[in-house]
């Protein structure tokens, strides 16, 4: 019984978190559970000390595949319409042979859904520390990335065209603050979901009579989940908010994967994934470095969206137990997280190693040969004779260089030269310093500063 399979899936997947939802993986969180169950019944006195203490054996033995048949509770399950029934079965007739008597008190006053939605909170509280981890060896890589290149001019580009210079620190930066905003969701919602679920056949526990308190507490405790006010059988807003930030997170990685396949392409090479045995290569074309994390990560972000919309449909659930919404979850849940890690994962790889030209950086600015600076140009045009003459000058002494090609600013000398008015307004030397890029990023730099300086605070160092 897995979840997650396929010989592809591994490519997008992470390998941990696979496992981690895995037959195995998720049955081993079910023992886990029902031996804190048993615990906390016997601690409240609802159930023999003895049983408990049986129970919590038989959950802790090693070889889950060795104690369970899970191959049979994956075919039980298509008739009893959840795996928790027969695995319940099975586990009782464990037990069964350890201790007749305590075999009476396995699963005592649960349902199903308890069982199987608090395991799902242990697995999920398990994804979001891995991927706290690997946020912040992202935001780290991206840190480093912004320190070093602070000044390391090129081309800004809007709608895929040549707008204004910009630095690649700035571009890090603001990579760095999305994975951050992530970062901070996902320990919001990570606290928000690990919340026990334990409400018996509809929620109000009458399995326990007066001791459903006790036990709902003691129960809370021995797995380190908060105590929610109530069963929340059918009201998955926790749920459906760490899988929309999971979403999220999967399309800022997206997004960055964006930016670097964009600038690792042969005509632009102002970036580069690692390199390596096997990395990249192609079956038929020798000289090919394909950037395959950016391909990982950029399917990922693709394929996650889809999977979050089906948990928001999820959501309407009828009345007390849900009716096909809470099963639509099972397998969605796991391909979210597994795949969001997965890209996680590529993501730290790839900025770990990454290839930076700032030469062909260099190289890109300068070739619309001094277009990219038409803004500042007309700015400084427009102090002089109006922002709207200047425009319309500058405008069409861009066509004449691209008409002639020339650069822009032998253009700009030429339209003023036509003006008596306007032949004075700039010597050489200013319209020189104009046309430099380093003159025209802004608060490129400082932005990086404060980026830098706010990261800093949010890890404590």
């Amino acid at each position: 019984m897995t979840v997650i399979s396929g010989l592809t899936e591994q490519i997008y997947s992470d390998r941990d978190i696979m496992a981690l939802f895995s037959g195995t993986g998720i049955i081993r969180r079910m023992l886990e559970v029902e031996a804190a169950l048993a615990r906390a019944e016997g601690h409240c006195g609802v159930i023999p000390a003895s049983a408990a203490l049986c129970i919590h054996d038989v959950c802790h033995v090693g070889d889950v595949d060795g104690m369970l048949d899970l191959a049979a509770i994956a075919d039980a399950s298509i008739a009893a319409g959840n795996i928790a029934i027969p695995f319940v079965k099975q586990l009782t007739a464990a037990v069964h042979r350890v201790d007749p008597e305590a075999a009476r008190y396995v699963h005592w006053g649960a349902t199903s859904q308890d069982i199987l939605d608090t395991a799902l909170v242990l697995q999920i509280r398990q994804v979001a520390s891995q991927l706290d981890q690997d946020l912040l060896a992202a935001t780290e890589a991206c840190a480093r990335l912004t320190a070093v290149h602070r000044d390391t001019i090129m081309v800004g580009r809007t709608w895929l065209q040549h707008a204004l210079p910009t630095t690649f620190g700035a571009k890090t930066a603001g990579w760095l603050q999305a994975l951050e905003r992530s970062r901070l969701r996902l320990r919001q919602d990570g606290i928000q979901v690990a919340q026990l679920q334990f409400g018996g056949a509809a929620g109000t526990l009458a399995s326990l009579g007066t001791s459903a308190p006790a036990v709902s507490q003691a129960l809370a405790a021995e797995l380190g989940l908060a105590l929610p006010a109530m069963p929340w059988h059918s009201h998955r807003d926790r749920l459906a908010d760490i899988a929309a930030t999971l979403g999220v997170l999967t399309g800022t990685l997206g997004k960055i994967a964006r930016d670097i396949s964009l600038m690792a392409q042969t005509e632009v090479r102002e970036l580069a994934e690692p390199g390596g045995p096997g990395r990249g290569g192609s079956s038929t074309m020798p000289h090919k470095r394909n950037p395959v994390g950016c391909a990982a990560i950029l399917a990922a972000a693709t394929r996650v969206p889809p999977l979050v919309s089906t948990i928001l449909s999820a959501m309407i659930q009828e009345h007390e137990r849900a009716l096909g919404g809470w099963q639509a979850e099972w397998d969605v849940l796991p391909q979210i997280a597994s795949l969001t890690g997965g890209a996680l994962r590529h993501l730290v790889g790839i900025l770990d190693g990454l290839d930076v030209h700032p030469l062909r950086m260099k190289e890109n600015l300068d070739a619309t040969k001094g277009l990219i600076l038409a803004e500042a140009y007309a700015l400084a045009l427009g102090s002089h004779i109006g922002r709207l003459q200047a425009h319309e000058l500058v405008e069409q002494a861009t066509k004449e260089a691209i008409r002639n090609d020339c650069s822009l600013p032998v253009s700009i000398r030429a339209a003023l030269s036509v003006d008596p008015l306007m032949r004075d307004l700039f010597s050489d030397e200013e319209i020189e310093q104009l046309g430099k890029p380093e003159n025209y990023v802004g608060a490129a730099s400082s932005i990086c500063d404060t980026v830098l300086a706010h990261w800093k605070q949010s890890v404590g160092t």
